[in-house]
């Protein structure tokens, strides 16, 4: 009787172990992204419950940045393009509430389509310029179009400069959505940041975010396959301003005020900090990044005033010994 073995080539098995480890790694991530939403969703409850209504308010702010770092993980994650003037999105967003309510327009539908509509157009416009670089290139020429705008705003003494613009009035929507009730704004905002994350994940995983995967690693390849990377890179970073513009948009909402800083190259940089702490590509990543800046902020804020030196310390860390970001290490660990 002859005893048969089944026969694995050395080259398929460890193809199909990175190809099982890699489906786990994305259920993971996206029982990860399930996870922080729910945990949101019932924090408000909990705090209140506790006496810790503060919180809720430091928690509403790293929604309304999570919106900002995920947008910035559609051309980070996917293309991988560093931008260091993605924050100019912000700025764009809040200015749009800020300076329509300046003229007693406080229509939500109105200025909500004028952030869409604003920030898309100077994400088509610089991206047209800026994508036809790489690496550092590219990152200067973004935080270049960014200082532009940061500059312009302060001189326009009319809306405030460099003192910033109050917005007397929430947007408004009628009797639908009250943005003016910080209970309702809280979960618009998680209900945004749901919305968001989802398309993310969407996308990472359609033949558009693919091509986008696939032309950072070999773009030569990608050309010869009849696929202009360029097209996709521009629709993406649009895309990305879109999102942004609409976190701005949520934050007018939120502090009431609108300043040129929020559109700084040092407010880029901490949206780009979220992302490498919460993972690059990942669906919670800049989340849970977002999460863990404003913790760390809010503790060691109250304990000095240099603890940017120590949230850099945490980030050179996370990047030595969690290279995926605190997602991706999660996601990364073998079962038991």
């Amino acid at each position: 009787m002859t005893e048969t073995t089944s026969v694995i080539t050395p080259s398929t098995q460890p193809a199909a172990t990175r190809e099982t480890a890699a489906g786990r790694a994305v259920d993971r991530d996206l029982l990860t992204a399930i996870a922080v939403l729910l945990l949101l969703a019932v924090a408000p409850s909990v705090l209140a419950a506790l006496g810790h209504d503060f919180w809720v308010e430091v928690l509403l702010r790293a929604m309304i940045l999570g919106i900002a770092a995920v947008s910035l993980n559609f051309i980070i994650g996917l293309g991988g393009l560093v931008s260091l003037g993605h924050a100019a999105f912000l700025g764009i967003g809040a200015y749009s509430v800020g300076i329509l309510a300046d003229f007693d327009i406080d229509n939500g539908v109105i200025q909500l389509l004028v952030t869409v509509g604003v920030s898309g157009l100077f994400a088509c416009l610089t991206g047209l310029v800026a994508l036809r670089t790489r690496g550092v290139h590219f990152i200067m020429i973004t935080l270049a179009f960014a200082q532009m705008v940061y500059f312009t705003m302060i001189g326009l003494r009319q809306f405030g400069g460099d003192d910033g613009l109050t917005i007397n009035y929430p947007s408004s929507f009628g009797t639908v959505v009250d943005l003016g009730d910080r209970s309702i704004l809280y979960y618009v905002v998680l209900a945004v940041l749901a919305l968001v994350m989802l398309g993310f994940a969407r996308i990472r995983q359609s033949d558009f975010g693919l091509l986008l995967k696939a032309a950072k690693g070999n773009e030569r390849r990608v050309r010869a396959v009849g696929f202009d990377p360029y097209r996709y890179r521009l629709a993406a970073y649009i895309a990305a301003g879109v999102i942004c513009g609409l976190a701005g948009f949520l934050d007018a909402n939120f502090t009431s005020f609108v300043t040129p800083e929020s559109m700084s190259w040092t407010s880029s940089a901490e949206l780009i900090f979220m992302v490498i702490v919460g993972g690059v590509s990942t669906v919670a990543g800049p989340v849970v990044g977002a999460l863990v800046f404003l913790l760390i902020e809010e503790f060691l804020g109250g304990l000095t005033v240099y603890w940017h030196f120590w949230f850099g310390l945490f980030l050179i860390a996370v990047v030595l010994f969690a290279k995926g970001g605190l997602v991706g290490l999660i996601c990364s660990g073998r079962r038991a």
